[in-house]
């Protein structure tokens, strides 16, 4: 059977389950489970390599000794040993006697079994032991599943906000190209999707030796604060052949004071789409500069960005419409970030993106960090001719930015030249602009009829603008009625 088979055969058999209702709490469960039984399979491999290797799992709750048996133990026994047993003992797992534990701990502090049928759970864990983990033509079919799995989470509601389609990861990883040794952070990284594109990146480029698999395992951050999707991040990193992510931490990135982040938290790269659109919880902005204050949660990441990239590190991040126009706060962090940066180009991407799961304008911000900015590309991206958008059925593909790949003009960004995609502005526009980056495409003639689209996106982007107008005001209406 194959694994693709396999997996819809357990998404049916849950679906059976009076306790799992919808995709998150599906994945949810899913998860931990492949979890449980990649971590074993990782196990064994590791006890064959090394004669001193030790599973962080206790014997008694290892896969192999309670799940491996297709006779095993099932119905009221089986859920009984997982909901008294198996969870208690693993969210109270010694975190500090191994990385490996830690990571283990983690994962299981804020999962939960949803599953009520002992014999369901029997028929799922069957399944999921047709799959051979250490087989690498298996894992590998199987991470192309767990991609769709990923997927699925923008069906479930506000979980959609922990993917960001693979196209555009790909995309930004290849511009930045990570090589081993290179401290790479993704300081709110969901369901890990830059840590995967990056690993890949670096393995088919520049990983030639054990010891290159080595710096680049030892050189991988990331933070993500909410508990599904640091979760399937670790999962995910088990997949791809991550012995130790103990570097992903379960943790709010912005949490930990701005000051506080000091030399040693210095990263060469920075790759990240930092969730946009929410508030952040009371008190958090206080960990910040008076004048970088907002509950705007890309807002705050970006001025951390600023501040924990090395003198000469480069970073990708996704940034939303309102980054570009916005005033007060927003207006401070560009000219921040053009002082201290080189932000050498700007990728509009259109609304249709996320679709159908948000219609929002996005960006690409790419920049380097020790010479200020001169000079601005922008690049605009627009949907393949014959397609109005892209959907769910026609998402964005790898394949739409090349042109954009063959302009970028490699490393050094050479030879680029203005076309019908393609502009440029200098520092002396953007200043005399007030930092609004929110530059038309000069190249679009006047007389061309407006698309609908087109008129949709306008009025978006005047609403982002109104709100962050707005948003402005409250802050300053509440400092000046501060006792």
């Amino acid at each position: 059977m194959s694994v693709n088979t396999i997996v819809k055969s357990i998404q049916d058999i849950m679906r059976k389950d009076v306790g799992v209702d919808g995709n998150a709490q599906r994945i949810s469960q899913l998860c931990w489970m492949f979890f449980l039984k990649i971590i074993d399979d990782q196990d064994k491999e590791l006890e064959v390599l090394r004669n001193d290797y030790q599973s962080p799992i206790p014997a008694k709750l290892r896969w192999r000794n309670w799940a491996a048996d297709p006779e095993g133990i099932t119905g009221e026994e089986l859920s009984n040993f997982i909901n008294d047993t198996l969870f208690p003992k693993l969210k109270e797992l010694p975190a500090r006697t191994s990385p490996r534990a830690g990571v283990v701990q983690s994962v299981f502090e804020d999962a939960y079994n949803y599953m009520k049928s002992g014999q369901l759970i029997r028929q799922v864990i069957n399944k999921i032991n047709g799959i051979d983990f250490n087989s690498l033509v298996e894992r590998q079919h199987f991470g192309d599943i767990y991609e769709k799995i990923l997927n699925d989470l923008q069906s479930a509601g506000n979980a959609g906000e922990y993917y960001t389609p693979r196209a555009v990861t790909s995309f930004m990883t290849q511009m930045i190209d990570p090589k081993p040794g290179e401290i790479l952070l993704d300081p709110a990284c969901g369901t890990g999707g830059f840590l995967t594109c990056a690993i890949r990146h670096m393995r088919e480029r520049y990983v030639k030796r054990p010891e290159d698999e080595v710096k680049m395992q030892a050189s991988l951050r990331a933070v993500e604060k909410k508990p599904l999707p640091h979760m399937l991040a670790v999962t995910n990193m088990l997949l791809h052949g991550i012995e130790n992510p103990s570097f992903l931490r379960h943790d709010n990135t912005l949490a930990r004071s701005y000051v506080s982040y000091g030399h040693g938290d210095r990263v060469d790269i920075v790759l990240t789409n930092p969730p946009f659109g929410g508030k952040e919880e009371d008190g958090i902005e206080s960990n910040f500069p008076k004048h970088f204050r907002t509950r705007e949660t890309a807002d705050l990441f970006l001025a951390l960005l600023i501040r924990i990239l090395k003198h000469g590190g480069r970073a990708a991040v996704v940034l939303p419409d309102g980054s570009l126009f916005g005033e007060g706060v927003k207006t401070r962090l560009k000219e921040e970030l053009i002082k201290e940066c080189n932000l050498h180009t700007i990728v509009r991407l259109p609304n249709s993106v996320f679709s159908p799961y948000a219609s929002i304008g996005t960006n690409l911000f790419f920049f380097e960090k020790g010479e200020p900015t001169k000079n601005t590309w922008y690049w605009e991206h627009v949907v393949p001719d014959g397609q109005k958008a892209y959907s769910k059925t026609k998402p964005i593909r790898l394949e739409h930015l090349e042109d954009c790949v063959t302009w970028w003009g490699g490393a050094e960004r050479c030879g680029r030249e203005e076309n019908k995609h393609a502009w440029k502005i200098g520092i002396e526009e953007i200043k005399a602009r007030g930092y609004n980056l929110d530059i038309k495409n000069p190249h679009m003639l006047e007389d061309d009829p407006v698309a609908p689209e087109v008129l949709l996106e306008e009025l978006n982007r005047s609403e982002s603008t109104a709100s962050s107008i707005r948003d402005e005001l409250k802050r300053i209406l509440a400092e000046v009625l501060l006792p």
